[in-house]
């Protein structure tokens, strides 16, 4: 882990860090809001409501937000509010489990993840530029991955041992040295964490609004989500009713086993992504997506659900580092980089939104499995759309 610091600039290691916290800050945010709300006596629709009014935040926010941090120079700056808002989302869940302070908390959370993502992007497009940006984002996924996977494993551990409550405490204090971390990364000389920013692009926006590509990706997006987004807070409800206290720990277990797999593969595949292509990577991203549906369907103990987990791996890693990628393909040239994360990210919180209530109805009305076959055949359908209709998209190779 040293020797892969030290070989890359101060503003990256810093990056790495922010990349690092605000995956065990979002990790509270995950499939344990779905256990901790359980244990309050929520029933399925409750809780598939109040993550629904979450991502529909999201929903409503994602192209403000990416046009928001378009437009505000100092990229830092809009990470660092973000965050501070995930402290008092936090703080108000563990605080107070009742239904309006937890969907208020839902939706700060949800505003401030429309502003976090982008902004690390534009964070990382600016240290990397177009060249080098496929290996960045592997690597943001990478510790990204690692984050996530030892924040479940703590709060897995924390909320069998002591109560769910220490979940949403302990994303609080992470939120700390996630903010410290972002204040270094320009601290190395190597790049600024500002973005250029400036007047509309009027007729960049044009062409990317008309771009069938992004439609096309969008519509892919869209169906990743749906059947992707409830996959695992419906195993922790599932779970939760069988396992009882130690449903944290298998729910931890559940975002390690993948996590490990996304920090393996996912340096791998940004530099896939340059060398082969954008299309081949969605393939195999998309096509683990039914496989891990009809998995979770036909294993029903606890630990073999965390087997079929780690297919899901594949298809974070993938997701993960392709969705910047390609939005830095379709923006080269414009100042809409943000903007065209905040549509794709508006496609997969469209997705989302729709995939957490209705899988809710679905296991309360025809059971579980039910549940999990209808997400996979969700998720082949997505995967016949990228290979139907999804077109290359990276670049000629140039010179920068």
């Amino acid at each position: 882990m040293r020797r892969l610091f030290s070989s890359w600039p101060a503003g990256d290691r810093a990056l790495d860090l922010v990349n690092f916290f605000v995956a065990d800050v979002q990790t509270g945010f995950g499939p344990f809001v779905a256990v901790y709300l359980t244990t309050h006596k929520w029933t399925q629709v409750e809780i598939g409501f109040a993550l629904t009014l979450g991502t529909v935040t999201s929903l409503i926010s994602q192209l403000p937000a990416g046009a928001l941090v378009d437009a505000v120079r100092n990229k830092r700056a809009a990470a660092a509010g973000a965050l501070i808002a995930v402290i008092i989302a936090a703080l108000l869940l563990a605080a107070l489990p009742n239904r309006l302070p937890v969907l208020v908390a839902q939706m700060l959370h949800g505003f401030a993840s429309c502003i976090l993502t982008p902004a690390i992007a534009a964070i990382s497009l600016h240290l990397s530029g177009y060249a080098g940006l496929g290996e960045r984002l592997g690597r943001n996924a990478r510790y990204a991955s690692i984050g996530n996977g030892m924040a479940a494993a703590v709060m897995g551990v924390t909320g069998a041992y002591f109560s769910s409550r220490f979940v949403f405490l302990l994303t609080a204090a992470l939120c700390v040295p996630a903010l410290i971390s972002l204040r270094s990364v320009g601290a190395g000389g190597h790049a600024r964490s500002q973005t250029t920013s400036g007047m509309m692009d009027v007729s960049g926006l044009k062409r990317l609004i008309g771009d069938r590509r992004l439609l096309v990706f969008a519509a892919c997006v869209i169906l990743f989500h749906l059947s992707n987004a409830a996959m695992l807070p419906l195993a922790g409800a599932a779970v939760t009713m069988r396992a009882g206290n130690f449903a944290n720990l298998i729910i931890a277990a559940c975002i390690v086993v993948p996590q490990l797999v996304v920090a393996l593969l996912s340096p791998r595949v940004g530099a896939a992504a340059e060398r082969f292509g954008r299309k081949r990577l969605l393939l195999l991203g998309w096509g683990a997506l039914p496989l891990r549906g009809v998995l979770l369907a036909v294993l029903p103990g606890a630990w073999p659900l965390v087997a079929g987990q780690a297919v899901s791996g594949i298809s974070a890693a993938v997701f993960g580092v392709l969705m910047p990628l390609l939005a830095s393909d379709l923006t080269r040239g414009t100042a809409h980089f943000n903007l065209c994360m905040g549509i794709l990210g508006l496609a997969a919180y469209t997705g989302a939104a729709i995939s957490t209530t209705m899988s809710g109805g679905i296991a309360d009305s025809a059971g579980m499995q039910a549940a999990f076959f209808v997400l996979a055949g969700i998720g082949m359908a997505a995967f016949v759309t990228v290979l139907a209709a999804m077109p290359e998209t990276r670049p000629a190779r140039d010179a920068n």
